[in-house]
């Protein structure tokens, strides 16, 4: 039996490949998530689609797990929480690329609560952004998008219009916020909350510009040295944040000579298809 994973710092879609039946858990990132919540996961995806504890192929694309020490904890925590030593950890990176192109070349990004961007040549990644994280880093996604929401907001630069409604929207004072921000867990969770509120109201300048400077930020930090270096201006993106703008990220690309092609909330039935077809 195979079961497939894509885990973002927001979710972790699970997928057994024979029935196609998924279940939904919390974003398991090894860079916020403790070893107890990893277990707590595996649980629960063993109970909702009744694992066998024998005979399991597990392959998992994870957001956090480029790093060869995170992406080694995560092997050992979901060894020992799925009861089988045949577990393949991947980059979601490369989950991603698996799912939107298969065996075939292009660009590819991912902005969901985070963002990367690089090159697949068709079996691996030979281009690609340096993962820096939602402070200095994940330019064009949801958090990046909320972080600027947020700065507007609380230095009075957002029309008062549109800074009442997000009063309305998330009612805390300027103390809650920082709180919220340096003194409790998952703040890039906290971050792209936020985004929605640009999504809903595309139809207002200000937000449909912010998520349009943000997409050109993600460019020219994580996308263009990767164009230079490739020689290929054929992009397709993943990720929640993607498909909710997808009609500025359509307008971006048009503006700046990349053809874009699949944008696809989740990789799932990509890594599904790739999984079935070439049989690994």
């Amino acid at each position: 039996m195979i079961l497939i994973a894509d885990s973002g710092s927001t979710k972790t879609t699970w997928m057994e490949i024979d029935s196609g039946n998924k279940v939904v858990t919390e974003g398991l990132n090894p860079h916020f998530t403790t070893d107890e919540a990893f277990l707590a996961a595996c649980s629960a995806v063993r109970q909702q689609l009744r694992l066998p504890t024998s005979d399991l192929r597990l392959y998992f694309y994870g957001s956090g797990c480029g790093d060869a020490l995170q992406r080694e904890r995560v092997l050992r925590q979901l060894q020992h929480g799925f009861g089988t030593e045949d577990v393949h950890v991947e980059t979601d990176m490369l989950g991603a690329c698996r799912a939107i192109w298969g065996r075939h070349n292009g660009l590819v990004g991912i902005l969901g609560t985070g963002s990367n961007a690089c090159y697949y040549d068709g079996e691996r990644i030979v281009y690609q952004a340096p993962s820096l994280g939602y402070i200095i880093g994940d330019h064009g996604s949801a958090n990046h998008v909320g972080r600027l929401l947020l700065l507007d907001y609380l230095t009075g630069k957002m029309s008062d219009e549109l800074s009442g409604m997000f009063q309305e929207r998330y009612p805390r004072t300027h103390e809650e916020w920082v709180e919220a921000l340096y003194h409790r867990p998952n703040p890039n969770r906290m971050l792209a909350a936020l985004a929605p509120f640009a999504v809903d109201h595309l139809d207002d300048d200000y937000c449909r510009n912010t998520i349009y400077y943000a997409l050109d930020d993600w460019y020219s930090y994580q996308l263009s040295d990767i164009v230079l270096k490739s020689d290929c201006r054929r992009l397709c993106v993943v990720g929640g944040f993607a498909a909710a703008v997808a009609g500025v990220l359509d307008d971006y690309c048009d503006d700046n000579g990349i053809t874009l092609g699949t944008v696809a909330a989740n990789p799932i039935e990509g890594l599904l298809n790739y999984h079935a077809q070439y049989n690994i």
